[in-house]
């Protein structure tokens, strides 16, 4: 028998959320060197929870990588997994080579190999790291959270990296694959997914056993203090294989600052942050009152009431905090409109081609196919761009389900949303792209010569054919 680790609630690499400031100083002479190993896990976040998952260092999530802005780094990924695997950098800007999509820029790595990624990680923000070798495995434990830390980034008096993730049960993954799950959806009251479904179940939905934060579901995870008076920051994560996360803090509102690591042209307050698959959101809140505050995901599911980590004030660690209905009626949500406005009149940018028009279709009951113009991977119509283009792209949804697109090795600008002009575009590298509707992104071919994947976040979508390539020709 093989020997395989144990992961126990709370002892992953994020059992300690609080983040520290790194040195303000940084150059590109500075090289930070980490080893990032796969193997076999029994990971358990909570009492009679028990998965046969896959980790980066013997955790889930993995290590928490930190660089301040202009420092290289320089990772040995060795594989001790029997399942092809490569590393993905999500939302870096980085070499064509050392984007980590395997059969695309690299060669899927083997039990027993290894492959060495080398590059100066940015832009600043939160970003993440997951395998991208379609073996599924970062649904098994493969992901982790990276800061690029921003030198001119006010400093909170608290901050704090919070990964949200799930423990699938590997059957349902099995038939959404084929798109026979019975799987209900878990979107909670009042979201617009929820409204905008006819029926209570889909082909493609996966069921949890758990959903947890930072290696465990609650109560079982580490309560995390902060102070009356502080500023608190939080880098949140969403790495969920298939759903959008909403997410609560009890008795406060939240002021999101960033997007998928990007700044907001303009912060926005909110009750609930939606967080779709693969998104990152940076959010503050005040500490104005002591007691004990529950950061909660929401939805119909029950499970989901384990997905929250507890915040308390001095002395107040045991007291009973207040919960969240598993309703988002009344409150105030965070969307993209919301955050960019509505009511431009836009005009194509300058230099701009015409406009790629996908459409994104697919998930018929019994089908195990999600299509771009009617076709799966690698039959998709790809872009052809040179460098230095401003490029567009509209998607069009005709399912019953949310997209949740993402670009590699490139920013877009969120400039239109079912067909109202964002005021101010949302600079991102993945958008939920909502059932029956649209969105229209706009970005500079500025990236190195090469092939860049871009696809839905959803793995069963992805996996099942949703993607297409962004190919530069010159």
């Amino acid at each position: 028998m093989k020997r395989r680790s144990f992961l126990r609630a709370g002892a992953g690499a994020l059992a300690v959320a609080s983040i520290p400031r790194l040195a303000s100083r940084a150059s590109a002479n500075d090289v930070v060197d980490v080893t990032l190993r796969s193997s076999p896990v029994f990971f358990s976040p909570g009492p009679s929870l028990h998965f046969s998952g896959l980790a980066y260092n013997g955790t889930i999530p993995g290590p928490l990588l930190r660089v301040v802005h202009g420092q290289r780094i320089r990772v040995r990924y060795v594989s001790g997994v029997n399942v092809p695997t490569s590393i993905h950098w999500h939302g870096m800007l980085l070499p064509n080579d050392m984007d980590g999509a395997a059969g695309v820029t690299q060669p899927a790595v083997r039990r027993g190999d290894s492959f060495v990624y080398d590059f100066t990680p940015g832009p600043p923000g939160t970003r993440w790291y997951h395998d991208h070798a379609f073996s599924l495995a970062s649904a098994r434990g493969l992901f982790g959270m990276f800061v690029v830390e921003d030198p001119n980034d006010e400093p909170a008096d608290r901050e704090f990296a919070l990964v949200f993730h799930d423990v699938p049960k590997w059957s349902s993954v099995e038939a959404a694959m084929g798109g026979r799950s019975a799987a209900p959806m878990s979107d909670p009251m009042g979201s617009g997914q929820s409204m905008q479904m006819s029926q209570t179940q889909m082909g493609d939905e996966v069921a949890y056993a758990a959903h947890c934060i930072n290696g465990a579901a609650y109560p079982h995870g580490k309560k995390l203090a902060v102070h009356l008076g502080d500023r608190v920051r939080l880098r949140t994560l969403n790495t969920s294989p298939t759903q959008t996360r909403y997410v609560r803090l009890a008795g406060h509102e939240l002021v999101v600052t960033h997007a998928d690591g990007n700044p907001l042209a303009a912060p926005v307050t909110v009750d609930v942050l939606r967080i779709g698959p693969g998104e990152r959101y940076d959010a503050s809140w005040e500490v104005r009152e002591a007691g004990a505050f529950l950061l909660q995901g929401i939805s119909n599911d029950p499970l989901e009431s384990q997905q929250a980590v507890l915040f308390y004030t001095d002395g107040m660690e045991n007291a009973p905090p207040p919960g969240a209905p598993p309703t988002v009626d009344g409150l105030r949500v965070f969307s993209y409109e919301a955050a960019g406005g509505v009511g431009a009149q836009t005009k194509p940018a300058i230099g701009a081609r015409p406009a790629y028009d996908f459409s994104l279709g697919g998930g018929s009951w019994g089908s195990p196919r999600w299509t771009i113009e009617g076709k799966i991977w690698p039959n998709t119509p790809k872009m052809h761009v040179r460098r230095g283009e401003v490029v567009t792209v509209r998607f069009t949804n005709t399912s019953d389900m949310d997209h949740p697109m993402h670009l590699h090795g490139h920013i877009f600008m969120l400039a239109e949303v079912n067909g109202m002009p964002l005021l101010r575009p949302l600079a991102k590298d993945g958008s939920l792209v909502s059932a029956k509707g649209s969105a229209t992104w706009r970005f500079t071919a500025d990236s190195s010569p090469g092939r860049w994947l871009l696809h839905c976040h959803n793995e069963i979508h992805m996996n099942d054919g949703m993607m297409t390539e962004v190919v530069y020709i010159d």
